[in-house]
């Protein structure tokens, strides 16, 4: 399944939300998602098992429980796909008084010409 499967479910989403604050329990994210969603603890571990595989979570064993953890790097690799697809996407935004200036100097550029005035002439 390619990332963007992945991530087009919203409870695949949400869990990753819930990851990126921090590793969390299977029991804490299945009673997050019963919560928000009402599904049930094998749909739970059907969707982390789905983002494990494909790489965007990480588990490890801790005695008896099971602890996931967001693996950012695929999500860098989407986020630079989506700039290059969207070049001034992560650009910082001018100022608006830049912008504003450099609006004013087109709407300037389109404007007659106006002679100038000879010296001397009255």
């Amino acid at each position: 399944m390619q990332v963007f499967d992945i991530l087009g479910d919203p409870v695949r989403r949400r869990i990753l939300e819930l990851l990126a604050t921090g590793e969390k329990s299977a029991g804490e994210l299945v009673a997050a998602m019963r919560g928000e969603f009402g599904i049930s603890q094998p749909a739970v571990s059907q969707h982390l098992r789905v983002l494990r595989e494909g790489g965007l979570a990480l588990v490890r064993a801790d005695a008896q429980r099971r602890l996931y953890s967001l693996r950012p790097e695929p999500l860098a690799a989407v986020e630079r796909w989506l700039a290059a697809l969207h070049p001034a996407a992560g650009k910082k935004k001018k100022p608006r008084h830049e912008k504003k200036r450099k609006k004013d100097k087109a709407v300037l550029a389109k404007l007659p010409k106006v002679p100038k005035r000879r010296k001397g002439k009255g």
